[in-house]
């Protein structure tokens, strides 16, 4: 019989870079008991993203990193929108160009992840910030 928990996790950052959560999602995972089904991931923010990416070299980290502040740069003057400071507008358009939700299947009581693979939160911001990601367990 099919089964559903909903669960908030709140995730401290501390500027901008990758922070790996996967660990969170299966003691999670755990704690409810799920064999099989669906953990589907939503970020409550404009200005972060959901990342699954490789967990064992953080050169990937920092090379992604670089192309982000090459393809999107802070203070760019074609952005009107600076509420926030030169790093606001742009850090939408990372969290555009990736995505606040991730789907990941659930396996024998585990997330079905390559072996290299992770899941992160990618902050945005310059400054710290507390990241709500919103999680939705179905299955069994």
């Amino acid at each position: 019989m099919l089964r559903q928990a909903l669960h908030e996790l709140t995730l401290a950052t501390r500027g901008r870079g990758l922070y790996e959560f996967t660990r969170d999602v299966e003691a999670l995972l755990s704690k409810h008991g799920f064999k099989h089904g669906l953990v589907t991931l939503h970020l409550r923010h404009t200005s972060a993203s959901l990342l699954i990416q490789e967990n064992a070299d953080p050169d990937v980290r920092a090379d992604l990193e670089r192309f982000f502040a090459r393809l999107v740069p802070d203070g760019d003057p074609l952005f009107e929108h600076t509420c926030e400071g030169d790093d606001d507008m742009p850090a939408h358009v990372r969290t555009a160009l990736t995505t606040v939700n991730l789907g990941i299947p659930v396996s024998n009581g585990r997330l079905a992840l390559g072996t290299w693979q992770g899941i992160y939160l990618w902050e945005h911001r310059r400054a710290p910030h507390s990241r709500k990601v919103a999680l939705h367990f179905v299955g069994e």
